[in-house]
């Protein structure tokens, strides 16, 4: 059947920025299919509280706690996978982010930090793991990009660099790793975790975001969850070098900063 194509028995996956939002769906969406999961942050806290929810439906999960901007960190990550698991099979990418702001206000540290934040980490744990993905026979990269790294918006000069970085990250290392890894990347839009929080407690500017956006809803972390599912999965074995957009449709920011011109 179709539907068996969407397991994930006999992966190990390891999901970095884990602790909450778009990483924590992934992870345990990941042990819902059959997959063994190891996670990362910084937060030891709410990573033992995602391992316990895990845990309670019966999957399988340890967790590293500490910072993902070294290279020493996500050694620890691989380093666990294997001691705990015997491999790494699927690797996700999620840790980063940089917040918005005009383009002369974007410090030349904030712009070098989204980059670091966003794509060195990612170059760092792809190296690591690529020759233990390319043993496992099903070896996956999913990065989490956004949609402000495929288009423009006022405001997002560093953190649409850096996305746009990353989305170029994965195309040359999907064919650096062919035919053994499959690389791919997800570009959310505007979906509901904490990182919103502050916007969309105010209900004009939460109207103006689904208002402007062609499904008329703002993203679910489950939507990005599915499409992870689907990357990691036996259905998407021939799947390598793309850019999935989960983001309603959006073709500019959702949300107008009101940004004047220079």
């Amino acid at each position: 059947m179709v539907t068996d194509l969407f397991h994930l028995q006999d992966h190990v996956a390891v999901v970095t920025g884990a602790s909450r939002g778009i990483g924590k769906g992934i992870a345990i969406g990941f042990a819902q299919a059959g997959a063994k999961v190891v996670i990362g942050s910084r937060s030891e806290e709410d990573l033992a509280m995602v391992v316990d929810e895990i845990e309670a439906f019966g999957g399988e999960a340890v967790y590293v706690a500490g910072s993902l901007s070294e290279r020493t960190g996500m050694q620890q990550l691989v380093d666990t996978a294997v001691s705990e698991f015997g491999g790494v099979s699927t690797v996700v990418n999620n840790v980063g982010g940089s917040m918005p702001s005009a383009f002369m206000d974007t410090t030349e540290r904030a712009f070098s930090d989204a980059l670091e934040w966003n794509v060195k980490t990612a170059f760092d744990l792809i190296q690591i793991s690529a020759p233990l993905l390319a043993e496992s026979g099903n070896g996956s990269v999913i990065n989490i990009a956004s949609a402000a790294g495929r288009f423009p918006s006022r405001g997002f000069v560093a953190y649409g660099t850096a996305k746009a970085a990353m989305i170029q990250l994965t195309i040359h290392a999907s064919l650096d790793l062919a035919p053994r890894v499959r690389v791919n990347a997800i570009a959310p839009g505007a979906i509901k975790t904490s990182a919103l929080d502050i916007v969309l407690t105010n209900e004009e500017i939460h109207d103006a975001m689904v208002s402007g956006t062609p499904m008329r809803r703002l993203g679910e972390v489950a939507d990005i969850t599915a499409a992870a599912l689907y990357l990691a999965s036996p259905a998407a074995s021939y799947v390598t070098g793309q850019v999935l957009g989960v983001d309603g449709g959006i073709r500019s920011s959702n949300f107008d900063m009101g940004i004047p011109d220079l």
